[in-house]
């Protein structure tokens, strides 16, 4: 192959020792690579978070605050447990 394999140690060894700016850029490509950027998905993502705060700003869907829903969802999980349906809002 010609390039020399390196044991998984003495790379970790090599990149806890690099500068702290270059150890900072290298975890985020290392990030990226494992949860690569998917330009149309996050686009549809942000389009639709964009709309959502619409909708809220001139109440064409009710707010539910997040207390209720926590509230609720403890609930709900309760009833499961015990083999009940859960509750509507």
């Amino acid at each position: 192959m010609g390039h020399a394999m390196i044991k998984t140690d003495e790379l970790i060894n090599e990149a806890v020792s690099l500068p702290v700016e270059i150890r900072a850029q290298l975890i985020e490509k290392l990030l990226q690579s494992l949860n690569p950027a998917r330009k149309e998905i996050d686009a549809l993502w942000a389009k639709e978070a964009e709309q959502r705060v619409k909708d809220i700003k001139t109440g064409a869907v009710d707010a539910i605050p997040g207390e209720k829903v926590f509230q609720k969802s403890a609930i709900d999980a309760n009833h499961k447990k015990r083999g009940q349906r859960p509750l509507l809002f």
